[in-house]
């Protein structure tokens, strides 16, 4: 079975699976629009982004991934924190309660996987070695593994916290590929990258000469950078 009609690539051509999480494995839309609801129930009826998650989450995230861009050494649950009050700016709202905007930072650990997603992680493992490449910082994920993710095994884990930048830099890519190497044995040649997001993950996968599959949730392309 192929990769994709225009790759060549097989896959039992590959050995590893990298994952992106947010996005791809983990519902980070649903989990990040019930997150944002306490400022968008303050809006006026007249404003757009009041009921419609689309509106609402994708000016959201605009405002991470420009911090991720500014930001890269902030923690994953800080830079959550300061997009929300970011977010409020924007809205012209009277900046949000601190407790708000810590509850955001620290609501990882709630977000729902897909429906689909530890049973198909747990197939896969039969017969690929699987990682996470993620936008996120150890202790929320190591949250995550123990609650949405529970009872998948992962055969390593690298996430932005200890990288120092946030996808799309390619020095996320890179050191994805010179530590699975290193620590697991594969080579570029055998990773499949795997992953929703568009121009976090396979915009740069593409620059970097990697094959990636693109998993298809919600309606339109990923966006975010997770």
């Amino acid at each position: 079975m192929k990769v994709r009609t225009d790759d060549p690539s097989r896959l039992s051509d590959f050995k590893l699976l990298s994952f992106d999480c947010f996005g791809t494995l983990v519902d980070w839309e649903s989990g990040i629009y019930e997150e944002l609801k306490p400022l968008l129930a303050r809006l006026p009826p007249s404003n757009p982004l009041k009921n419609n998650k689309d509106l609402a989450v994708n000016a959201y995230n605009d405002l991470e991934v420009s911090l991720c861009a500014s930001k890269p050494n902030l923690k994953y649950s800080s830079l959550l924190s300061e997009s929300y009050l970011s977010f409020a700016s924007s809205l012209s709202l009277p900046p949000p309660p601190q407790s708000e905007a810590d509850a955001i930072g620290a609501s990882v650990r709630k977000w729902p996987a897909f429906p689909d997603t530890v049973a198909a992680l747990n197939r896969l493992k039969k017969h690929y070695k699987l990682v996470i490449l993620s936008n996120i910082d150890k202790e929320s994920f190591s949250q995550v593994l123990a609650g949405s993710l529970a009872g998948v095994e992962f055969d390593a884990v690298y996430v932005a916290e200890e990288i120092g930048s946030y996808k799309p830099d390619l020095k996320n890519f890179e050191y994805l590929l010179e530590h699975v190497k290193s620590e697991l044995g594969v080579e570029k040649a055998e990773v499949l990258h795997t992953a929703h997001g568009i121009r976090a993950d396979h915009v740069p996968t593409k620059q970097m000469g990697m094959t990636s599959a693109w998993i298809a949730r919600g309606r339109r392309p990923g966006r975010g950078v997770r």
